[in-house]
């Protein structure tokens, strides 16, 4: 183990980073080595000879990721998976939530959970319709991530792919992918019903059910919930601002026509009730987290978002060809009420500029419609090209229709709505083919065209004008772009495999309805070497990945410079940047009922020498959004005093290296860590346990920006507002299934 952590270290070094990032990088590797070093501890006091059944070992994981199903540690990609059995034993919620155990990833996220805005290895950001990582729902792209956070209900894996996935998924996978699957329908009776209760009036209830409706052919599930809790953060008056309150549901049929052919429907939606949000100027928060300086005492606005949506999924598994078809559609509404009546950390400087701020309504709304046509060679029956050469292969067509609308008014001095329309349009085609030589060594070849018309109408009128009047600007584009990919995997043996990996990702330019009226097309380079491996009988998996990312013409998404409007969004290109570092991931299981489970990621991301940011140069700040450090590790323990129950303890720890809320590094979030813990019992079919998170009430402000970019400072204090991270949280959750 020693000898892996000098070999990763030595890699380290290769890539060029500071003597001080060197440290930092040894340091990491000495953590995952101590990691993995007590899972070799671990195994060396147990007794190999005793049980070598299924649950002494760590089961088999099986994506979809990379379009076809197969086991995690057979791809040549990372991956980071988090199972229907953590899902469960953690009781995570959202996306967000499921983030932590995936190594280089951080999702920048506000009170209003439409706001979620997810970074890989440093790229990722970007205004909601045009984001650097997509999230796929059961095989559909959400095309905003408005739509993407969502609430996990009778949801069975989430899996974190990083890295450039434009070969088979094309644009907006630049940074790569978050994707979510459904459970499937059981062929018998089952359902649960869990509930809890915890501080700030923390209440969560949800349930499902799923069986037979017609034996060996269709069978349904039903899950639906609501959730609720008091605001983490209070005003002026100790009245609560980020509260949030949620009903969500989804429903599926799954029928099976024959053992080669089955059509599975999947329909879910979400009514959330978010509160305002809990901004407060950076010092001021951090000096007494979750107090804002808000004035308003009777209201202090509010979010709401609705999604309906809905997936057709089509299957047939042939002798030689499988061919599958994905129909989705889907529409959000999100209305954002924002009350900025703010106290003295900000209004003497909106003041200075004539502008007397009481509140914006934002409403945004999207529906989108995709279809996608695939077909693959069989699993099981690759083409034999010579005895030792066999081919496999797949290939598809991508089509969508993408329409969004935006109505932001301003009311304060100046009174005004900003108005965008955005119509997109596009196509794509892809095929990817592996060729398997000795059974061992696999070159795997993929690239994708995508074409995509935008047209946007987009303005500003005063209150109560028309929406579209004549002068309104409507610009049109055509986008196209070719993004191939290339891996080379060598399995040396039946349980390890390194691999070598180059790919390319992009998003293409759009309109903006505040600032530069176009931006260009964003490209990103990414190359990598990993090892994935299996050890003790199946009882240890480690995963490594070491990468390079080459980025050009980034779209940087920033508030409008305009003293009419401080609360806009707006684009532009600021050049280039690149990242660098490494991903370890660990998990051991020493014993039947103990799981020990960890994973570490470094990152040095720097703006190239052609970067710019408002007209000044950027050249060598570090990337936005980007912890140097992340890091996971914890253990979940069960054990069964008698027949009839069994006792269990969960404990982990997520830390968060420093990183800056914008590229002019003027003020960031130094390194912080959360600790989790839950324990309780379970019956054949009930369960009841205790829950803390944030145990040691660790204080940190995850969000922030700048809300006087083009405006002077505010004196004696940063010119940064953001939002404080939840603060310790406990309660008891129990439930009953059958």
């Amino acid at each position: 183990m020693h000898k892996c952590a000098n070999i990763l270290i030595k890699l380290t070094m290769h890539l060029n980073v500071s003597a001080r990032c060197r440290f930092v990088a040894v340091r990491i590797c000495g953590f995952s080595a101590a990691l993995t070093a007590l899972g070799f501890v671990s195994a060396a006091l147990a007794d190999d000879s005793a049980d070598t059944n299924s649950a002494s070992r760590l089961p088999e994981v099986i994506v979809t990721g990379q379009k076809q199903p197969a086991p995690v540690m057979s791809l040549p990609v990372s991956d980071s998976v988090v199972t229907h059995e953590t899902l469960t034993n953690a009781d995570l919620q959202s996306p967000k939530d499921a983030s932590i155990y995936a190594p280089n990833t951080f999702l920048s996220e506000f009170t209003a959970r439409a706001q979620s805005v997810p970074y890989f290895r440093g790229i990722g950001g970007g205004l909601g319709y045009n984001p650097g990582v997509t999230t796929f729902i059961d095989g559909v792209p959400q095309l905003n991530f408005y739509s993407a956070n969502i609430e996990l209900i009778g949801v069975d894996q989430v899996e974190f792919l990083r890295g450039p996935q434009g070969g088979l998924f094309g644009r907006n996978t630049a940074g790569g992918l978050i994707n979510i699957t459904s459970e499937r329908p059981t062929e018998f009776w089952s359902g649960k019903a869990v509930g809890s209760y915890g501080n700030y009036d923390y209440g969560d209830f949800r349930s499902t059910i799923s069986g037979p409706i017609v034996t060996n052919q269709l069978d349904m599930s039903l899950a639906g919930g609501y959730s609720s809790r008091d605001g983490y953060t209070t005003d002026q008056h100790g009245k609560g601002i980020d509260g949030r309150a949620a009903e969500f549901g989804k429903g599926q049929l799954l029928y099976k026509a024959s053992e080669r052919f089955e059509l599975r429907l999947i329909a879910w939606g979400e009514n959330d009730r978010d509160g305002d949000y809990a901004l407060g100027e950076l010092n001021e928060m951090t000096a007494d987290p979750h107090v804002a300086p808000r004035e308003g005492g009777t209201e202090n606005g509010y979010n709401n978002r609705d999604i309906a949506a809905g997936v057709l999924q089509a299957h047939y598994r042939g002798e030689a060809v499988d061919l599958a078809s994905i129909t989705g559609g889907s529409w959000w509404r999100n209305d954002a009420y924002t009350d900025w009546d703010y106290g003295g950390a900000y209004a003497p400087a909106l003041k200075a500029f004539g502008i007397v701020p009481f509140y914006e309504d934002n409403v945004e709304q999207q529906h989108q419609v995709t279809q996608e046509f695939r077909a693959a060679s069989s699993k099981d029956k690759p083409i034999q090209l010579a005895s030792p050469l066999e081919l496999s292969w797949q290939s598809g067509v991508f089509l969508f229709d993408q329409s969004y609308r935006q109505m932001d008014s301003n009311f304060n001095n100046s009174q005004v709505t900003h108005t965008g329309t955005l119509d997109d349009l596009g196509a794509g085609t892809y095929g990817q083919a592996k060729l398997t030589a000795w059974d061992q060594l696999d070159f795997t070849t993929g690239v994708r065209y995508d074409f995509e018309n935008k047209t946007a109408k987009l303005g500003t009128v005063p209150i109560g004008a028309s929406l579209v009047p004549p002068d309104h600007v409507s610009p049109n584009a055509n986008f196209g772009e070719v993004s191939p990919a290339f891996g080379l995997d060598w399995r040396y043996s039946a349980s390890q495999m390194v691999y070598a990996r180059v790919a390319e990702g992009y998003k293409a330019g759009g309109f903006n309805s505040e600032g530069p009226a176009e931006y260009g097309t964003e490209h990103t380079w990414n190359y990598e070497l990993g090892h994935k491996a299996t050890w003790l009988d199946g009882k240890l998996e480690t995963t490594a990945a070491l990468f390079y990312i080459d980025w050009h013409n980034i779209q940087e998404a920033t508030f409008a410079a305009n003293p009419g409007n401080p609360y806009g969004y707006y684009t532009v290109n600021a050049g280039g940047a690149d990242s660098k570092g490494f991903e370890l991931e660990t998990k051991y299981r020493p014993l039947p009922g103990w799981d020990l489970f960890g994973g570490v990621g470094y990152t040095y991301a720097r703006f190239q020498n052609d970067a710019t940011y408002f007209g000044g140069s950027i050249a060598g700040n570090r990337l936005p959004n980007t912890p140097e450090v992340t890091g996971n590790m914890g253990t979940q323990v069960s054990w069964s005093p008698c027949r009839h129950a069994t006792l269990y303890a969960r404990a982990e720890v997520i830390v968060y290296g420093n990183f800056d809320y914008d590229p002019s590094n003027v003020a960031g979030q130094s390194t912080y860590s959360i600790a989790n813990f839950r324990a309780g019992a379970r019956g054949n079919h009930w369960f009841a346990e205790g829950w803390v998170n944030n145990a040691f009430n660790t204080a940190y402000v995850p969000i922030a920006f700048n809300l006087y970019d083009g405006y002077p400072g505010i004196s004696g204090r940063t010119g940064y507002v953001g939002e404080d991270g939840p603060p310790l949280t406990f309660g008891f959750r129990a439930g009953i299934y059958f």
